[in-house]
């Protein structure tokens, strides 16, 4: 496109993931003069490499387990061999249905410039893109996270999968290693075991999903290790070799000792590191830290004072949602000096089966702040009758208040695990009490109900103390006293 020099914008964004598309459509939508600078392709991790292909994929991982499970409903069906080939197709229909939304025509649409080429920061006020000059009022950094690839003896120069490349593989893996037992590791493993891979997960921690309750990532490992995904904890990857025939060995040690685990396709999942290499930060007067990351204050405003940063290259919570919320708050920010904060209260979801959702503090993280005075209830999800109904009665909600019964945090496992958090965010949102989750009403049979059901557990205790019973028995006795039928 041709950009008229003399064109000074409100504000410009340098990455076009989502953080940038959001802060670009939020800007434009004020009035301002905005432009987005992209070097490859707008959408970000999340539509071409994230969560839009990934979820697409479980689906399919979905269908494959429930076609195994029919006979417990009553079902004859049959899987025949999966055609990794043809589930890739169908992800890449999902991809190019959903592109358009975020697409640079919707976006020049919106009154957004966007600039298509590699951008850096020349000065604090210009943003250079391919020898053009862009000359801005306000920045925002958006430029997401990619894999990392740890330093491991003969992984360097290897074909390994990353979450940016596993969809470019067309052949099911007979076995496939996933080094990294957090959320992407699990949910790709699990929908790659579902569809036929004999999958093995690797981790040096002692156990999976480390920043959700201890009880969720269990069960989860249940699970895994239920449908036959072999789980190596405490154990790191000492070296990766080929044999003859071009197959891969990965040398681990654990507690059991050395071993290897041979595999067809190894899967990286073990971080990410920010994108910032190159950017020109320094010119604007802002540090990156060891990982790439921008360190920024609640307002996302970084150490230059009209320069913002959202999303995963902040080295905050990476979720799309995240990068979304963000947005809004910093190009508010940027565009008009107000001091905007980020919100604290911000869920996320991990789409294994069962899915685990959280929001708040865990109960360690209470503890930790809290002390031991807390409100603690919870309930499985065998006894929620829309959860039998399913066939998915494996999980539990667990909701953390603070003594006066206030939520601090919430967690759900099982189905719909990620509908079901929304209301419980809002609740910790607005330190909402226990009691309201039991007496708000709540449609039946729904998996919604299962964080009522622990709020009725916690009321049942709470009547069942000695003070209130003593109250009720007094009040009942004396309405008894008063009835004309005395």
């Amino acid at each position: 496109m041709r950009l008229r020099r003399t064109t000074t914008y409100d504000l410009v964004v340098l990455g076009g993931g989502t953080g940038g598309l959001v802060s670009a459509q939020v800007a434009a939508g004020t009035g301002a003069r905005v432009a987005l600078v992209e070097r490859e392709r707008t959408g970000g991790d999340c539509l071409w490499t994230g969560c839009v292909p990934s979820k697409s994929l479980i689906a399919a991982s979905d269908l494959a387990h429930g076609v195994r499970r029919a006979q417990e409903y009553g079902l004859e069906a049959r899987l025949d061999p999966v055609s990794l080939d043809r589930v890739m197709e169908r992800v890449q229909r999902v991809i190019a249905e959903i592109e358009p939304h975020d697409s640079p025509q919707r976006l020049r649409e919106a009154g957004v410039d966007v600039i298509e080429g590699p951008g850096a920061f020349t000065d604090p006020h210009t943003l250079t893109v391919d020898a053009r000059q862009v000359l801005f009022r306000s920045a925002i950094v958006a430029t997401g996270a990619a894999p990392v690839v740890p330093a491991i003896p003969g992984m360097e120069g290897t074909d390994v999968l990353t979450s940016d490349t596993i969809w470019g593989l067309r052949d099911l893996p007979e076995r496939l290693v996933v080094l990294g037992g957090g959320p992407i590791g699990c949910e790709l493993g699990q929908a790659l075991g579902r569809l036929g891979s004999e999958v093995a997960i690797v981790d040096v921690a002692d156990r999976l999903l480390p920043k959700d309750e201890p009880e969720a990532a269990t069960m989860v490992a249940e699970h895994l290790a239920a449908e036959g995904i072999a789980l190596h904890l405490q154990t790191r990857a000492v070296e990766m070799r080929r044999d003859d025939d071009g197959r891969g060995q990965l040398a681990i040690e654990g507690p059991d000792g050395p071993a290897v685990l041979p595999f067809d396709a190894l899967l990286v999942a073990v971080g990410r590191r920010a994108r910032t290499d190159g950017i020109g930060l320094a010119r604007l007067g802002v540090t990156a830290d060891e990982h790439g990351q921008i360190p920024v204050a609640n307002d996302l405003r970084t150490s230059a004072r009209h320069v913002f940063a959202v999303g995963d290259v902040t080295g905050r919570l990476p979720f799309t949602h995240v990068a979304a919320h963000h947005a809004r708050i910093a190009t508010v920010n940027a565009l008009f000096g107000t001091r905007r904060r980020v919100d604290p209260v911000l869920p996320w979801v991990t789409f294994t089966r069962p899915e685990v959702a959280h929001v708040g503090l865990t109960l360690a993280e209470a503890r930790e702040r809290h002390g031991d005075r807390l409100t603690v209830a919870r309930s499985d999800l065998a006894v929620l009758d829309r959860a039998v109904t399913d066939g998915r009665a494996a999980g539990f909600c667990l909701l953390v208040g603070d003594r006066r019964g206030r939520l601090l945090g919430a967690t759900v496992v099982g189905g719909a695990a990620g509908e079901v958090i929304a209301e419980l965010t809002a609740r910790v949102k607005h330190r909402d009490p226990i009691d309201a989750v039991s007496t708000t009403v709540h449609a039946y049979p729904t998996m919604a109900e299962g964080p009522a059901r622990a709020a009725d557990e916690y009321l049942r205790r709470k009547y069942a103390q000695p003070l209130p019973r003593t109250i009720a028995r007094l009040a009942l006795g004396a309405r008894r006293l008063a009835s004309p039928t005395n």
